[in-house]
C-alpha cells in the first residue's frame, strides 16, 4: 500500500549556502472510487484511510447515510495490466435496498469544483439530498473563546504536517471542545471525507453536535460535506467562498472564517455563537 510520505533529493539554498539533502514530501496518488463495480470518481489523495475516504465521499453524494447502507469496501485486485494490486482502486458495495441517486458527470463537476458556475443547481442538489436538515437539529452553542482555541489544537494533532509542511487537516470537536477525530490529506476535501467516512463506519451519523474545523479556506464543497453529514458548525482558518456562504445561510449551517487567534468572522448561523453582552458594531 502507498506510503504517507516519500523522500526526494533537493538542492537547499540558505543565505547563499548551497547543499544537497533529502527532503520529506507528502505522497500524492490517485484513488479511483467504484460504486457496485462501476467507476464513479477519481480523486488525488494521500494514501491511508482509503475506505473511510470513499465512504465519506458517498455520504456527501447522498448515496450512504447509515452504516447499514454499506455492505463492504475492498481494494480491487488486478487494477493494472499485469494483474497486480496498486491499492489505488476501491469498490464500494452498497446494501441491496440502497437506492442509488443519479450521480452524473455534470453534477460531479460542479459539486467538486466550487466554481459557482452552477450555483443554484448546486444548492438545489444539496437541499434535495440532505438527510438531516441542520435547522431542525437541537441548537449547539459554542463560544468565541472555544472556537479561538481550536486551530492550535488541530495543529498540535497534525503528525505528518510536521515532517512535510504539505498537508491539510480536518478535525471534529465536540461542542465542549473535545477533540473527537483528526485526519490529514493533501486535499482538504479528502480529509473531511475521511472524518465523515469513519463516523459512518462507526454508526455515528448524523454528527449533529459536532464542530468541523478545516485548515485553509471553506469552499462550497466543504460546506456541502458538513451539511450532508449533519454537522451544524463549520470553521475555517481562512476565507469562505461566496457559494459556501450561500449554502450555509440556506441550510442553517454556522460558518466561521478567518479563525485566527481571538479573531474570526461569522458568515452564517450566528445564533449558535454564544456571545457575552452585545458588542457588535456596524
Amino acid at each position: 500500500m502507498g506510503r504517507v510520505t516519500e523522500r526526494r533529493k533537493v538542492l537547499r539554498i540558505r543565505d547563499g549556502a548551497v547543499s544537497s539533502r533529502p527532503d520529506t514530501l507528502v505522497t500524492e496518488e490517485p484513488l479511483e472510487i467504484r460504486l457496485n463495480g462501476k467507476p464513479l470518481a477519481i480523486t488525488m489523495r494521500t494514501p491511508g484511510d482509503d475506505f473511510a475516504l470513499a465512504a465519506g465521499f458517498l455520504v456527501s453524494e447522498g448515496v450512504l447515510g447509515t452504516r447499514r447502507d454499506l455492505r463492504n469496501i475492498v481494494y480491487c485486485a488486478g487494477a493494472t495490466a499485469d494483474g497486480s494490486n496498486t491499492y489505488n482502486v476501491v469498490d464500494v458495495q452498497t446494501a441491496p435496498d440502497v437506492v442509488i441517486p443519479d450521480i452524473t458527470l455534470e453534477r460531479n463537476v460542479y459539486t467538486t469544483s466550487s466554481c459557482g458556475l452552477c450555483g443554484k443547481a448546486s444548492l438545489d442538489a444539496v437541499r434535495t439530498t440532505a438527510r438531516w436538515p441542520i435547522a431542525d437539529t437541537p441548537k449547539v452553542r459554542v463560544s468565541p473563546e472555544l472556537l479561538a482555541g481550536l486551530p492550535d489544537r488541530l495543529r498540535a494533532a497534525q503528525r505528518v504536517f510536521d515532517r512535510t509542511g504539505g498537508l491539510h487537516a480536518a478535525a471534529l470537536f465536540s461542542e465542549g471542545g473535545e477533540l473527537l477525530d483528526v485526519r490529514e490529506d493533501v486535499g482538504r476535501h479528502n480529509a473531511v471525507d475521511k472524518l465523515v467516512g469513519r463516523a459512518l463506519q462507526n454508526g455515528e451519523l448524523p454528527l449533529s453536535r459536532a464542530v468541523l474545523l478545516v485548515s485553509g479556506r471553506a469552499s462550497f464543497e466543504l460546506a456541502q460535506k458538513a451539511v450532508m453529514a449533519g454537522i451544524p458548525v463549520l470553521a475555517a482558518v481562512s476565507a469562505p467562498s461566496s457559494l459556501a456562504v450561500d449554502l450555509a445561510a440556506e441550510a442553517g449551517l454556522t460558518l466561521v472564517g478567518f479563525l485566527r487567534g481571538g479573531s474570526m468572522n461569522v458568515y452564517a448561523g450566528e445564533d449558535r455563537v454564544a456571545l457575552r453582552a452585545a458588542t457588535a458594531q456596524g
